[in-house]
């Protein structure tokens, strides 16, 4: 089963996007509340930003998302963050994406650089932005984000009406000014009005954020020089059973007088 496959022809009982299952119960509820009270979820507290874009399935730029990814920074090179499609408290989790300075894409081979995709444009034109966080307060986070790459698989592809994560993840990439990477305007609008803001007016105020290197560009945006994307395959394969075997050797230990 590939990435690229079309919706699944078998998809569980139920209505619309919501995965099936029945309602929580008081008992639940209160098990999570109590864990939330007793718990320190460490990993989940060190979430820092909440990151409004949009992303494109790289086996198909015909179709596009708007991706929520509430970022952990981990240090100044590297940055983590877990994607969902709304910023909703009913969000589904669809995916993840890493995210790192260019001097560590500069460390990675050629082969790894084609699965990661540039964010310069994506800052410059207005389509990165944290809901409800002035763009003065910003302007310093979005001129190193410039210079940034990132790679996300998306393991749930809710866009094509999935009730679950079915089949392989996909990898996606990052709005474009060329080709198909060229966010589609309804999606924009949607966004805008839910936060109140212009895209078009961000992308003015950005236009002097320096940009990458083109260089590294070409080699992340793989897509926009080839015309070629990635697509994940399932495949059987024999699994491992045993634990390599360790061949242990001994060795005469010096002799002393």
């Amino acid at each position: 089963m590939a990435s690229s496959d079309k919706t699944p022809d078998s998809m569980p009982v139920g209505a619309g996007k919501v995965p099936p299952g029945k309602p929580m119960t008081v008992g639940d509820q209160v098990i999570d509340k109590s864990a939330q009270m007793l718990q320190t979820l460490k990993p989940i507290k060190q979430m820092s930003q909440h990151v409004c874009t949009f992303a494109v399935y790289g086996h198909d730029m015909s179709r596009q998302i708007e991706a929520h990814h509430y970022i952990t920074r981990l240090n100044q090179d590297f940055l983590q963050s877990a994607v969902y499609d709304s910023n909703e408290p009913s969000a589904n989790l669809i995916g993840v994406e890493y995210i790192v300075s260019d001097k560590i894409f500069d460390t990675l081979p050629p082969e790894e650089q084609k699965l990661w995709h540039s964010h310069d444009h994506e800052v410059t034109s207005g389509m990165w932005v944290c809901p409800g966080v002035p763009e003065r307060i910003q302007r310093t986070e979005f001129e190193n984000i410039a210079h940034t790459y990132g790679k996300f698989w998306c393991t749930w592809q809710v866009d094509r009406g999935d009730r679950l994560p079915l089949g392989a993840p996909a990898l996606m990439m990052s709005p474009q000014i060329a080709n198909m990477g060229v966010i589609k305007p309804e999606l924009v609008h949607v966004r805008d009005n839910k936060f109140k803001i212009s895209t078009e007016e961000l992308k003015k105020s950005r236009a002097n954020i320096p940009v990458s290197n083109p260089g590294n560009a070409r080699v992340a945006d793989y897509w926009m020089h080839t015309g070629k994307g990635f697509a994940i395959d399932i495949e059987h394969a024999e699994m491992k059973m045993k634990e390599p075997q360790v061949e242990i050797k001994m060795v005469e230990a010096p002799k002393f007088p």
